[in-house]
């Protein structure tokens, strides 16, 4: 181990003890960017080698929010826009889903996956795979993991619009009877996330500071945290960093 390793080692555990105590979310949102420009720098002759990167390095997050007590962890892993790119990146991107997805609701581990986004934009076998994770993960008791796949947040909203109004006409509702029951609270309960606290912290790795559309609804009173590290070289360290600057924020909900 070098000198770096150990400074970063102390940096870590005062960091760590210096959080005992303090607020901590019970949602995190996590958009897990740059893992393209990983592969490039790392001189990888195909972005896949980045995607699997990133993908690897996701249990290492799931672990420290396990240790920070969070409920729920939201991971943006394929935008709905992203199902455009081109299909020499997005068979082998989806694959690297399927796997991860896989891994996560394995009998060993002991999380919750939930399903977040439009599935009827993705193929069948990622749609199955996704399904059978929830449902064989259902009664677990540990940390809900949203896996966010074909997901973009002006879609959730008309997505739960259209399901509120859909709900309403099965009743035998006229539109002028749907439009003076519409409030907050309805369109909330039709969200993917629905039933979930909304994240109190977002984070975004690569240096990107824009949320791109992620939980467009839900973070409405979100703290923001932006880090420069792309997504696989993302360390614990970072993590606690986020966790403090969330901590040492006086939340203003509606201003």
């Amino acid at each position: 181990m070098g000198l770096r390793d150990l400074a970063y080692g102390v940096y870590e555990r005062r960091l760590s003890h210096a959080l005992v105590g303090t607020p901590r979310p019970r949602h995190v949102g996590v958009i897990l960017d740059g893992n393209r420009r990983w592969a490039k720098a790392a001189g990888a002759k195909h972005v896949s080698h980045g995607h699997q990167a990133g993908a690897d390095h996701i249990e290492d997050l799931l672990g420290w929010c396990d240790d920070a007590d969070v409920e729920v962890v939201t991971l943006w892993l394929l935008s709905s826009d992203n199902l455009t790119r081109s299909s020499d990146e997005l068979v082998p991107l989806l694959a690297i889903i399927e796997d991860t997805v896989r891994d996560l609701a394995a009998p060993a581990k002991p999380w919750r996956v939930h399903p977040v986004g439009a599935l009827d934009l993705l193929p069948d076998t990622t749609v199955r795979v996704l399904k059978e994770a929830a449902e064989v993960t259902r009664d677990k008791p540990g940390l809900v993991v949203n896996v966010a796949v074909g997901y973009g947040g002006r879609r959730e909203i008309a997505d739960a619009v259209r399901g509120l109004l859909h709900e309403h006409a099965e009743k035998g509702a006229s539109l002028e009877e749907v439009a003076s029951l519409l409030d907050v609270e309805q369109i909330a309960e039709h969200l993917y996330t629905r039933g979930q606290p909304d994240p109190d912290l977002v984070i975004r790795t690569s240096g990107e500071q824009r949320l791109g559309g992620f939980l467009l609804w839900q973070s409405a009173h979100s703290e923001f945290y932006f880090c420069d590290a792309l997504w696989p070289d993302f360390r614990r360290v970072d993590f606690l960093r986020a966790l403090r600057s969330y901590a040492l924020r006086h939340r203003r909900f509606g201003s």
